[in-house]
C-alpha cells in the first residue's frame, strides 16, 4: 500500500514517543562534542524543512544553553560568509551541524565538506546513516523518523525539532546550565506532550475541517510568527506552498504591518502563530485590526484566548520551547487535506528536475 502524506502526519503520535525514549542514540554523541571541544558557536545548516528546523535549533542553543546559535542557508554561507569574522575563535570552538533527512541535499553536503576540510568539528543529523552527507562529517547521528516516502516532509520536521530540543537540554545539563531538576522537568513536560500528541492531531484536523471552505478558496495566504515560532512560520509557509500550491507568504509578525497590510483583502487568509513570548499581546492587537479587513484570521496557540471557530487553541498546554512541535501540525493538514480537497496528488512531485539532491546511492 502506498504511503501518503496524511499517513505520515497521523503517524506522529507513534514516532515522537519513540524518539524521546531512544534519545541517547543522537544526544550522547552530540554532548560528547561539547566535552571534547570548548564550543562557543554553533552553525546549523539545512535546506527547506531542515533550514526551518535550523532556525528553531539556533533559538534553543541561545536561549537554553546560552551559547551563540546561528541558522544559515548552506550555499549563502559557503560562498559569502566566514565562521568567525572577528578572528577571536579557534576553529575547534565552532561546531557545524548539517541537518538533512535524506542525507542527499547538495547544498548541505557541500557546506559540511567545506567545514570539515577547514578543520571545524562537524556533525550531521540524518535519517540515512549510509547517505552522502555522512561522508563529509566527523560524526553522523540518526534522525529516528523511519521511512518517509512522500516528497513533502511532515513527521520528519517534528522529529527533527524534537531532536534539536533534546540536544539543547542535554548539553545544558552537561554544562551545568540546567540543574538535574530543571532537566528532569524539561523531559517530563516533553513526555507529557508527545504521549498526548494524538490530541494535537485530532484538534488540528478538526480545525482544518471546520475552516476548509474559506482556506482553499483564498487567493492568498499569509503565515505570521515571532520569536521561536519564526521557524514555525517558515515551515507552515513551506508546507502549504509545497502541497496546496496557493500563493503563500510568511512574515515576522511585526514586519507584516510595515507595508504588506496595504494589500489585505477579504478573500485573503491570515494564520498567526502565538507562543508565550513578548509579542503575544501585540499579536492579539493585530488580530483585532486585521479582522476589520478580512474575517479569515486564525490564531494558532496553546494559550487561552477569547477566540472563535477560526482559532485553534490546543487543549494541551506546553512551554514555548516545545510548543513548536504542535504549531505546524495544523499547516500540515491545510497542505495535505487542502490539496486533496482541490484534487492535487501530493505523492507526485510535478517538478522533476534533480537540482536539490544527489541521486540515491551516488
Amino acid at each position: 500500500m502506498q504511503q501518503t502524506v496524511l499517513d505520515n502526519i497521523r503517524f506522529q503520535p507513534q514516532v515522537l514517543p519513540q524518539v524521546l525514549e531512544n534519545q541517547a542514540v543522537f544526544v550522547e554523541p552530540f554532548v560528547e562534542l561539547f566535552r571534547k571541544h570548548d564550543i562557543k558557536r554553533i552553525y546549523f545548516f539545512g535546506s527547506g524543512t531542515s533550514y526551518n528546523v535550523s532556525q528553531i535549533a539556533a533559538y534553543y542553543f541561545k536561549h537554553i544553553v546560552g551559547i551563540e546559535g546561528i541558522a544559515q542557508y548552506p550555499t549563502v554561507f559557503k560562498n559569502y560568509e566566514k565562521a568567525d569574522w572577528t578572528g577571536l575563535l579557534r576553529n575547534d570552538q565552532i561546531l557545524f551541524v548539517g541537518i538533512s533527512q535524506s542525507g542527499t541535499s547538495v547544498s548541505t553536503c557541500e557546506v559540511m565538506a567545506h567545514a570539515k576540510a577547514n578543520g571545524y568539528p562537524t556533525l550531521a543529523l540524518t535519517g540515512n546513516l549510509e547517505s552522502e552527507i555522512t561522508k563529509h562529517v566527523d560524526t553522523a547521528v540518526h534522525l529516528l523518523v523511519g521511512e518517509e516516502l512522500t516528497p513533502p516532509e511532515t513527521k520528519g520536521y517534528t522529529v527533527s525539532v524534537l531532536s534539536a530540543y533534546l540536544w539543547a537540554v542535554g548539553v545544558a545539563r552537561d554544562k551545568g546550565v540546567y540543574s538535574e531538576e530543571e532537566y528532569q522537568t524539561a523531559i517530563r513536560e516533553t513526555k507529557e506532550l508527545v504521549d498526548n500528541f494524538q490530541t494535537v492531531i485530532e484538534e488540528s484536523e478538526a480545525w482544518y475541517d471546520r475552516n476548509r471552505a474559506s482556506i482553499v478558496n483564498s487567493d492568498r495566504l499569509f503565515v505570521l510568527g515571532y520569536g521561536i515560532d519564526y521557524g514555525s512560520m517558515l515551515e507552515g509557509m513551506l508546507k502549504v506552498g509545497e502541497m496546496l500550491r496557493l500563493p503563500t507568504i510568511g512574515y515576522e509578525i511585526e514586519e507584516y504591518s510595515h507595508g504588506p497590510t496595504m494589500a489585505l483583502k477579504p478573500n485573503q487568509t491570515l494564520f498567526m502563530i502565538g507562543s508565550d513570548e513578548a509579542e503575544f499581546e501585540r499579536m492579539l492587537q493585530f488580530r483585532a485590526a486585521f479582522k476589520k479587513y478580512t474575517d479569515r484570521v486564525h490564531v494558532i496557540t496553546c494559550r487561552e484566548i477569547e477566540g472563535d471557530s477560526r482559532d485553534l487553541v490546543f487543549g494541551i498546554k506546553a512551554n514555548k520551547f516545545i510548543a513548536p512541535l504542535m504549531y505546524t501540525v495544523p499547516f500540515q493538514f491545510v497542505a495535505a487535506k487542502g490539496a486533496k480537497d482541490i484534487f492535487i496528488d501530493t505523492n507526485i512531485n510535478p517538478f522533476d528536475e534533480p537540482l536539490a539532491h544527489y541521486p540515491d546511492g551516488e
